[in-house]
C-alpha cells in the first residue's frame, strides 16, 4: 500500500480553459513562449489568442518556434540560449507533448551553464546534479496522448548518439501551471489523435502492471485507461465530438500524474529506441507496433493475470475473466482506430536493427526495466520487435 506521490501543479481543465490565463498570476515577466516548428498553433489561430492572453496576464513574451516532433539535444540548447539571450524568466509551452517535453528541459538548461547531456542521467550522460533551479514552466497542452502537463520529465534525443532519453525528473520541474482547454485539441487530425491516444492509454495500463504499482497509483490507471479507451474511438471518428474529447483529455491528464506515482515499464524503451534511430516514427505509433507483442509477453508468463483481466473490464468487456481479454480488447481498439496496421518497414526500420535496438533501449531507459512484472532480457526485446514487424 505505501506509495509517495507530489505533484504541485495547479491544473484548470475544461472547455474554453485558455481563456483563463489571463487571470492567473504568472511567476515571472517575461516568458519564452515555445511552440512546435510547424503551422497549427498558428493556423488555429492558438498562438495569438495565448499572445493576447499573456498581455492581459502583464506578461511580455518572446516566441521559439523551432521543436520537432521529437525534440533534440541540439533544439534544447538553442531554446535554453533563446530565454537567456531575451532575459526571459519563465517558459510557456503552448502545443503537444513534444513542446512540453521540450520547455521543461529548455527551463531546466536556461539557469543551468554546460551541456545538456552533463546532466542527463543513462547512456552517454554524464549524471552531474543541476546547479540551479529551472526557471518556472506553463503549460498549455493542445493534444491529449503525453500526459507531459502533469509530471517533471521531458524526453530528449541526443542526435548525435541515437540516445532517446527522459531528462529531467527535478520537483522544481512541475509545471507551475497547466491548462487543459479539449477545445484546443479539435483540430488535431485522427490518425495523431489515435496516436496521442494509445500514448497516454499505454501510460495508464504500464503504470498498473508496473512493479511499483500501489493503490494510488491504480486508481488513477484504472481512471486514466477506461476514459481513454472508451471514447478514443469517437474521438478518431468525429474530432468535433467535444464529450469525447474531453473524455480522452481527461484520462489523458490522470495517465500524466499516474506517472509521478508509479513508473512506465520499458514498452517506452523499446519505443524510444526505435524513435532514436528513427525520428520521423511518432511515439504513440511505435507504442501502437509492438504493444501487443509486448503485452502477451507477461501474459505467457502469467505475471499479472488478475491486472490484465481489470484492465479488459475497464475497457469495456465487464465479462472479462482471461488476461488475454485485454489483447483482444486492445486489437479491438486499435482496429476501429485505424491503426491496426502501422508497419515499422514504413519507418525505414529493419529487422537487422532489432538487436541493436534492445541495446540501446536498455543503456539509454534501462530504469525502466525494473518496472516489469516479469524480468525481461535482451532476447525477449528482439523476439517481441519480431513478432511486430511488418
Amino acid at each position: 500500500m505505501g506509495f509517495r506521490m507530489y505533484v504541485p501543479t495547479r491544473f484548470i481543465f475544461g472547455r474554453g480553459a485558455l481563456d483563463q490565463l489571463k487571470d492567473q498570476k504568472m511567476p515571472g515577466k517575461k516568458a519564452l513562449l515555445v511552440i512546435s516548428s510547424g503551422r497549427s498553433a498558428t493556423e488555429t489561430g492558438s498562438l495569438m489568442r495565448t499572445e493576447q492572453l499573456l498581455r492581459g496576464a502583464g506578461a511580455e513574451f518572446t516566441v521559439f518556434d523551432k521543436i520537432p516532433a521529437n525534440p533534440t539535444k541540439t533544439v534544447i540548447m538553442e531554446g535554453a540560449r533563446a530565454a537567456r539571450d531575451a532575459d526571459c524568466d519563465f517558459v510557456v509551452a503552448l502545443g503537444g507533448g513534444s513542446v512540453l517535453d521540450a520547455s521543461k528541459v529548455i527551463a531546466m538548461m536556461a539557469s543551468n551553464p554546460g551541456d545538456l547531456w552533463d546532466y542527463v542521467k543513462g547512456g552517454t550522460g554524464k549524471g552531474k546534479a543541476i546547479e540551479r533551479e529551472p526557471i518556472p514552466v506553463v503549460c498549455i497542452t493542445t493534444t491529449a496522448g503525453s500526459g507531459s502537463e502533469a509530471d517533471q520529465w521531458g524526453v530528449v534525443t541526443n542526435e548525435a548518439t541515437n540516445e532517446k532519453i527522459g531528462c529531467g525528473g527535478y520537483d522544481s520541474l512541475f509545471p507551475v501551471l497547466s491548462i487543459i482547454d479539449p477545445d484546443l485539441m479539435a483540430t488535431v487530425p485522427p490518425l495523431f489523435t489515435a496516436y496521442q491516444g494509445f500514448d497516454a492509454l499505454f501510460h495508464g495500463t504500464e503504470c498498473y502492471i508496473s512493479k511499483y504499482a500501489s493503490l494510488m497509483s491504480d486508481m488513477y490507471a484504472l481512471t486514466a485507461i477506461e476514459n481513454v479507451s472508451r471514447y478514443l474511438e469517437r474521438t478518431v471518428r468525429d474530432g468535433s465530438d467535444m464529450e469525447a474529447r474531453e473524455r480522452v483529455a481527461f484520462g489523458n491528464t490522470l495517465a500524466g500524474v499516474v506517472m509521478t506515482v508509479s513508473v512506465t515499464t520499458a514498452e517506452h524503451s523499446l519505443e524510444h529506441a526505435m524513435s532514436a534511430f528513427h525520428p520521423k516514427l511518432p511515439h504513440g505509433a511505435g507504442l501502437i507496433m509492438i504493444s501487443k507483442a509486448f503485452y502477451q509477453f507477461f501474459i505467457e508468463k502469467r505475471a499479472c493475470d488478475d491486472r490484465f483481466i481489470r484492465m479488459a473490464q475497464a475497457m469495456g468487456m465487464n465479462e472479462a475473466n482471461r488476461p488475454e481479454d485485454f489483447i483482444a480488447m486492445l486489437t479491438r481498439l486499435q482496429e476501429r482506430c485505424g491503426v491496426a496496421d502501422l508497419k515499422m518497414s514504413d519507418y525505414g526500420i529493419r529487422q537487422e536493427e532489432f538487436e541493436m535496438l534492445a541495446k540501446n533501449a536498455r543503456e539509454t531507459m534501462g530504469g525502466l526495466f525494473a518496472a516489469n512484472p516479469f524480468e525481461m532480457s535482451d532476447a525477449d526485446c528482439v523476439a517481441i520487435f519480431r513478432k511486430s514487424y511488418r
